[in-house]
């Protein structure tokens, strides 16, 4: 395969080269699609946990448990309000 890359990132590769921590290009590319899988699995992984969360909320509002977005924000200027009472 062969891959043409934007000047920037020619340059990128270059400096990353010049520091001394790279050897070689492929060592860059290599390090970079490294840490390009973990981050997709570290999303799946969050998208995964995300959707548990949303199935316990569902959860909890099918049975009675949930709040309104209204007490929800008055109990936090609540918070505010006791907050500010007591610095003063």
């Amino acid at each position: 395969m062969n891959i043409q890359l934007k000047p920037e990132h020619e340059k990128f590769i270059q400096a990353q080269i010049a520091s001394g921590r790279f050897s070689n290009s492929e060592e860059v590319v290599n390090v970079a699609f490294q840490l390009l899988e973990k981050l997709n699995v570290e999303y799946q992984q969050w998208i995964e946990e995300t959707r548990l969360k949303i199935d316990v909320a569902m959860a909890e509002i099918e049975r009675g448990e949930g709040l309104d977005g209204e007490t929800v924000v008055m109990n936090i200027l609540e918070r505010f309000q006791k907050a500010r009472e007591s610095q003063q």
